[in-house]
């Protein structure tokens, strides 16, 4: 197979990294694509970082067998925690990229914002990567933190849009770490099935930023830059779960944007 064809990789805790294949297909439509959730561990954000980082490598070498030419860590948990050491395991076999990297530099290049948020697992907050990130590039730029960790499974469980939901993000983005934001990051890819939701509750008046549209131009310029972008039209996309339930099906469409069947797989 011509390494250009061959299918970009991508993995998450859950169901929320398909936010990220939604804005791929969107930016790269030619671009098959290789999914895994490990819904069997989720979520990955109160996990400890070894655990995550053995989690991590299971799911590479497992996207690696099926001959993906990038892995994207599609899970700022993983991300933040397990980066380095999946880029030391995969060494040459591929491409690795993270779902943090793309929005630091995005946001470093932005000055248009002085106070910037960020919302996420209590595992990708404490690592503290969106902050230390952003003061490097930008050290005039405050940035405050918070970790909103019952986002995740309230998303997974398909509260949205409804009174639960709008009272636990009320509950969270009242908060006074995000008191004077002007921008914020979600640190998540669950957290964009809630734009809306979050984007009401500022009034509109803070820019709410997509983080998977950031990642996917990103990966878009990585691939042209390594001359592997495909140009067929006949893009096959696949999608692997750690374990399954009808309802996963049901909230992966509303992730993906399409109805896609999920494969049940161990690793």
């Amino acid at each position: 197979m011509n390494r250009s064809q061959a299918p970009i990789g991508l993995f998450d805790s859950g169901v929320g990294g398909l936010t990220v294949a939604a804005a791929i297909k969107k930016v790269m439509p030619n671009e098959s694509m290789i999914y895994f959730g490990d819904t069997a561990h989720l979520p990955y954000g109160d996990k400890s970082k070894e655990t995550i980082v053995q989690y991590s490598l299971s799911i590479a070498e497992f996207l690696l067998n099926k001959g993906c030419k990038i892995l994207l860590i599609a899970c700022n948990s993983a991300s933040s925690n397990a980066f380095k050491e999946v880029k030391a395991f995969v060494g040459e076999r591929a491409e690795v990229l993270n779902v943090i990297d793309p929005v630091i530099e995005f946001v470093g290049k932005d000055t248009s914002h002085s106070n910037i948020g960020v919302i996420g697992t209590k595992a990708t907050i404490n690592s503290g990567s969106y902050h230390d990130g952003i003061r490097k590039l930008r050290p005039d730029t405050e940035v405050s933190s918070l970790a909103t960790p019952l986002f995740v499974p309230m998303i997974e469980e398909g509260f949205i849009f409804d009174d639960i939901s709008n009272a636990i993000i009320r509950a969270y983005l009242s908060r006074s770490e995000l008191k004077d934001i002007d921008s914020l990051i979600l640190g998540c890819t669950h957290y964009p099935i809630i734009m809306n939701q979050i984007n009401r509750f500022f009034n509109f008046k803070i820019d709410v930023l997509d983080s998977a549209l950031i990642v996917a131009e990103k990966l878009k310029l990585i691939l042209s830059e390594k001359d592997l972008l495909s140009n067929t039209i006949n893009a096959r996309h696949q999608f692997f779960v750690s374990d399954h339930t009808d309802y996963f099906e049901i909230i992966a469409k509303m992730f993906f944007g399409e109805k896609i069947e999920l494969q049940r797989t161990m690793i």
